[in-house]
């Protein structure tokens, strides 16, 4: 079932959490193993090492090959109902063979995130858990459409001893939260059919001291190695039109392809 909080029980548990750390401790552990990743996937999998090592080599062309092609009405039927664990396997696969990317990431994260935070489209759940990590963060909320995600991503959280500052949920509107101090979405983007509705909902949730981490890459790649990726040219425009309109960038010197956002007042 579902944890519903109020913002006095957020607060509460935030503090109660025991795995709080300083920045430093939260890259490093990442840098060191990806918070574990290979282990919670052997486990988590019931696999082998040398079997998750394979599944984990042949991941991104598995995820490819799932895809149904234009029979596919609706993208979202696609990670809820098709992809299973090899969306999970080319998460982390990417996670683990480009550390030190994302280890950026969670650099630029750690400089911005606070209180309450919105992971949307959360995946593996590395930026979750790292939020979780830390003490300027009283609550996380990860958001994905993929019951695979949020189960492997609640069990990692349990094995890392921060799932009371973790909620799972399937949309924004099943956190009953009005207002998110800081967004995480990442890699997300250019999956979506409309990602520029998805902005408009974004800056309906933020207020003027919000903080929201985007990223896109509206490609499919030289050999169609991501066809669940859109490139449509007007869907694309639009999408740009509509963060401008929305959205002042805040400049970080972090050379990332994730930007930082602030609501135009």
């Amino acid at each position: 079932m579902r944890k519903i909080y109020n913002h006095s029980m957020i607060l509460v548990l935030g503090i109660q959490s025991k795995k709080l750390k300083n920045n430093n401790f939260i890259l490093k552990d990442f840098l060191d193993n990806a918070f574990n990743l290979k282990s919670h996937l052997m486990e988590y999998l019931s696999i082998r090492e040398c079997d998750l090592d394979l599944f984990l080599a042949n991941a991104k062309m598995n995820l490819a090959n799932s895809h149904p092609g234009d029979t596919l009405n609706d993208v979202s039927d696609f990670y809820s109902d098709i992809v299973g664990d090899r969306h999970v396997a080319d998460l982390a696969a990417w996670h683990i063979t480009s550390r030190d990317y994302i280890a950026d990431t969670l650099r630029l994260q750690q400089r911005f995130s606070r209180g309450l935070v919105l992971d949307f489209g959360g995946g593996i759940g590395t930026h979750a858990l790292a939020n979780a990590m830390s003490s300027k963060v009283k609550h996380v909320f990860f958001i994905d459409i993929n019951q695979t995600n949020r189960n492997f991503v609640e069990y990692r959280a349990k094995k890392l001893g921060v799932e009371k500052k973790l909620t799972f949920c399937k949309t924004i509107r099943d956190t009953q939260i009005s207002k998110f101090d800081t967004i995480i979405c990442l890699d997300v983007l250019e999956h979506l059919q409309d990602p520029a509705s998805q902005i408009n909902i974004f800056s309906e949730i933020m207020d003027n001291n919000s903080i929201a981490l985007f990223n896109w890459y509206f490609y499919k790649g030289d050999d169609n190695e991501y066809p669940f990726h859109i490139d449509d040219c007007q869907i694309v425009e639009k999408f740009f039109e509509t963060l401008q309109s929305n959205f002042l960038e805040v400049f970080h010197p972090i050379l990332i392809t994730t930007r930082a956002y602030k609501k135009i007042r």
